[in-house]
């Protein structure tokens, strides 16, 4: 395993209403430590704080007290105007909504990150053609959204979350509105592109069945780390 993580929390506190009467704190003092190359899933039930991590871990939101490092990039330390670019470049990012704009069609809304990024037209339009073949959606490439089922949808959210060769994929329960059996297709892409690519994967969600096909079970409950154990996709890395 590559020594030097991906993703390092030292001392990872997070409250709001900072200084109120309700003051709340959600993350009590958290130590995590990812590697290149790693699946892992950060479970917990409602109230455990998991959203919260991941929104600090996708650079969505800074932490209280303690510091982030992200591929050795100190986000704490970060100003806010250069956070949105870290994160265009770093992170890609899957929701269980899949937040694509409805007037694109599936080649365009995988393509934009990368004209954000500054990749010029010519070279995104061939890349997100390749992506969207490499996610099973070559005959899908010029339908709307509103053209395709949630297993399709989910599939370009993902072309789309890797367009910029992000060094972590960032999936918050992205299987949580799809049935049993596409769920089970979109898993199976994850393990793909984590096997194929060899990508840094974090997936956030409340079920135990997918969090086993991990490397990698992180458990939150009431804002700290409980356990930390191997999944049954575990294997070890070399490098």
């Amino acid at each position: 395993m590559n020594k030097y993580p991906i993703i390092q929390l030292d001392h990872i506190i997070k409250r709001y209403f900072v200084g109120k009467p309700n003051e709340l704190e959600i993350l009590h003092g958290l130590n995590l430590k990812i590697y290149p190359g790693e699946f892992v899933a950060i479970v917990g039930e409602s109230g455990s704080g998991k959203s919260t991590l991941m929104n600090i871990i996708g650079a969505l939101d800074r932490p209280t007290e303690g510091e982030y490092i992200l591929d050795d990039i100190p986000i704490s330390k970060v100003k806010d105007t250069e956070i949105s670019h870290i994160r265009c470049k770093k992170i890609g990012f899957i929701f269980q909504t899949f937040n694509l704009i409805g007037k694109l069609s599936a080649i365009k809304n995988v393509q934009l990150p990368m004209l954000y990024a500054g990749v010029s037209k010519k070279e995104s339009l061939k890349r997100s053609k390749e992506l969207l073949e490499l996610v099973g959606m070559k005959d899908r490439m010029k339908h709307q959204p509103n053209e395709l089922s949630g297993g399709q949808k989910q599939r370009v959210a993902i072309a789309r979350a890797i367009s910029n060769n992000p060094t972590l994929l960032l999936a918050d329960e992205p299987t949580g509105a799809l049935d049993s059996s596409t769920s089970r297709s979109i898993m199976d892409l994850f393990h793909k592109l984590h096997q194929e690519k060899q990508m840094s994967i974090v997936l956030i969600t409340h079920s135990q069945e997918l969090a086993k096909e991990t490397e990698r079970i992180i458990t939150l409950k009431d804002g700290q780390i409980i356990s930390d154990c191997k999944g049954e996709g575990y294997h070890e890395h070399l490098g």
